[in-house]
């Protein structure tokens, strides 16, 4: 229970991803079974655009409600929500969303590491942080902060990742607690949690 009153769910998944992630969450989303017990948040690098494509895409692979987020959105469980183009996403000790248009970060608006450091600050022990297939380095600091803030760390294995040089420098540096293939991941997010 978050200070305001405002119910924030027990733990939270936070899933950053670039090049070929999209496709590991259209075989993920289908595999989550409503309702669920905790919050998956979405932080991917995207095109610039306004259209909510990405979300229409993802809510058609599971029965979860996906929404993309707007500012000050209160993060519930049971909820799947997208970070929207051209925008940070941090979370509030309140458990609300705010979007930030600052400067980007490893090339990136949103920035996979500025959403999951801004969570492991909110969620501690309760964060899960998960980082997908993607070209650049974005996340892996992210990663790093959810590991001092007791959260767990779970990175694609590489060899399955489109393109391997994001959760390549994950495991060089941040310690993850598991490297998996995507039926890993699901089994993980479907009953480990």
């Amino acid at each position: 229970m978050a200070e305001s009153g405002v119910i924030v769910p027990n733990k939270v998944v936070i899933i950053g991803g670039s090049t070929g992630s999209i496709e590991v969450l259209l075989q993920l989303l289908p595999a989550l079974q409503s309702p669920l017990a905790f919050s998956v948040v979405i932080v991917l690098h995207r095109k610039n655009t306004a259209d909510s494509t990405l979300a229409n895409l993802l809510s058609l692979k599971t029965a979860i409600p996906v929404k993309e987020v707007d500012d000050k959105d209160i993060l519930q469980p049971g909820h799947i929500y997208l970070a929207p183009a051209d925008y940070h996403l941090l979370i509030e000790l309140d458990g609300s969303f705010s979007l930030d248009d600052s400067e980007k970060v490893n090339y990136s608006r949103p920035s996979i590491d500025v959403a999951f450091e801004s969570a492991a600050d909110v969620f501690g022990p309760a964060l899960i942080g998960v980082l997908l297939s993607g070209a650049n380095a974005d996340g892996t600091n992210g990663l790093i902060a959810i590991k001092q803030a007791g959260g767990q760390v779970v990175v694609q294995q590489p060899e399955t990742a489109q393109v391997a040089f994001m959760p390549q420098q994950a495991i060089l540096r941040s310690q993850p607690d598991y490297i998996l293939d995507v039926p890993g991941l699901i089994a993980l997010l479907t009953t480990g949690i």
